[in-house]
């Protein structure tokens, strides 16, 4: 039991330093560009801490959900010279993609923290395969190295398994290297499973393993950094082109079943198993938010950042009032999705706890 709400109290503050590295990309590329912050804040609602220095109010408020760094001339019109809206465009487009870019590199400290202590990495070259494989009969080999899967490039083992997942027709088209040479095999059929009432596919090969030292560490990192921003990515386009459901997207509440799902698998081997993959789930929110953050929709980063390209390429701002409705529209967007999504986790929490009817 003081385990697991030990486990409670870091996935907490985790999530907490995740939302703080973002706010503080902010605060800090604001700073050295001279604006003046206004107030720093980690949390929402009421502050249960603050203080001020110099022109800031440092706060730490009650709700561990979001956090802020409000600028002079952000939001409002303001002809101080300390500004935010009377710094240059680039300043301002620095200022506004350094939280996403925090983001993601502290999602890559939190990979490294966990591919360093792991005795090997498992690449994508097949080694074997279990028996009575069903791939084998459709063209795979031992050797290869598979290079893509119905034309989405793999470069790790995680790719792999992301491409397994999303597939719905249970045969893929595969692209590997084969003693240097391209092959492509076509309608490889895969093994499957019923898995909580849905048919899976099974992988049923092995690959090789990377033996760790310094150098495959950060090179592991690295790919497995790019992997996850490319699965970012592709699930976003799945969900916007119809591929996949939104009802696959979770907000906070699911975040937390996830963390106690992952915390309690992690358990049956060890604390350190479960604060691992405590710190896996963190990284990935990391990831996502720097990602999501950057997309060109309304009151998010990336919608400013369109209208600040806009702004350097016609060489004058977009008329204030008319941003101001369009963020104002894109913010009531997104409190509906967030709303859509709690209520969706609340659904899918009870009904895998079997107290549903909803």
């Amino acid at each position: 039991m003081l385990i697991n709400v030990l486990l409670v109290i870091i996935s907490i503050l985790l999530f907490s330093l995740v939302i703080f590295i973002h706010e503080l990309g902010h605060f800090m590329t604001a700073k050295l560009s001279g604006v003046r912050v206004n107030e720093f804040a980690i949390g929402m609602g009421p502050a249960i801490f603050k203080i001020k220095k110099k022109d800031t109010l440092y706060a730490l408020r009650l709700f561990p959900v979001g956090g802020y760094c409000a600028m002079e001339g952000e939001d409002t019109e303001s002809t101080s010279k300390d500004a935010f809206s009377q710094k240059s465009v680039f300043k301002r487009i620095l200022i506004v993609a350094s939280g996403a870019i925090m983001n993601i590199i502290l999602a890559f400290v939190f990979m490294v923290v966990v591919t360093a202590q792991q005795p090997q990495f498992a690449s994508t070259k097949i080694s074997k395969f279990s028996e009575n494989a069903t791939t084998s009969q459709y063209g795979l080999k031992p050797g290869d190295t598979i290079k893509s899967i119905d034309g989405y490039n793999v470069s790790t083992f995680t790719d792999i398994n992301f491409m397994l997942a999303v597939n719905k027709n249970f045969t893929s088209d595969i692209i590997v290297d084969r003693a240097g040479e391209e092959v492509k095999l076509s309608g490889v059929k895969f093994a499957t499973r019923e898995e909580k009432g849905k048919t899976v596919l099974v992988r049923d090969f092995y690959v090789f393993p990377i033996e760790r030292n310094m150098g495959t560490v950060i090179i592991q990192s690295s790919k497995e950094m790019g992997s996850n921003i490319r699965i970012t990515y592709a699930t976003l386009i799945g969900m916007v082109t119809g591929k996949l459901s939104i009802n696959e997207v979770s907000g906070p509440v699911g975040l937390v079943s996830v963390i106690s799902t992952v915390a309690s698998e992690g358990l049956k081997v060890n604390f350190l198993a479960a604060l691992n993959n405590v710190i896996m789930v963190m990284m990935l929110l990391s990831v996502n938010l720097g990602i999501f953050n950057l997309l060109p929709i309304p009151a998010l980063d990336g919608g400013r950042l369109v209208f600040l390209i806009i702004e350097a390429i016609k060489g004058s701002p977009v008329n204030p009032k008319y941003e101001g409705l369009i963020h104002t529209a894109g913010f009531a967007m997104l409190i509906l999705l967030i709303l859509f999504v709690t209520v969706n986790d609340i659904i899918k929490l009870f009904s895998e706890k079997g107290t549903g009817g909803l």
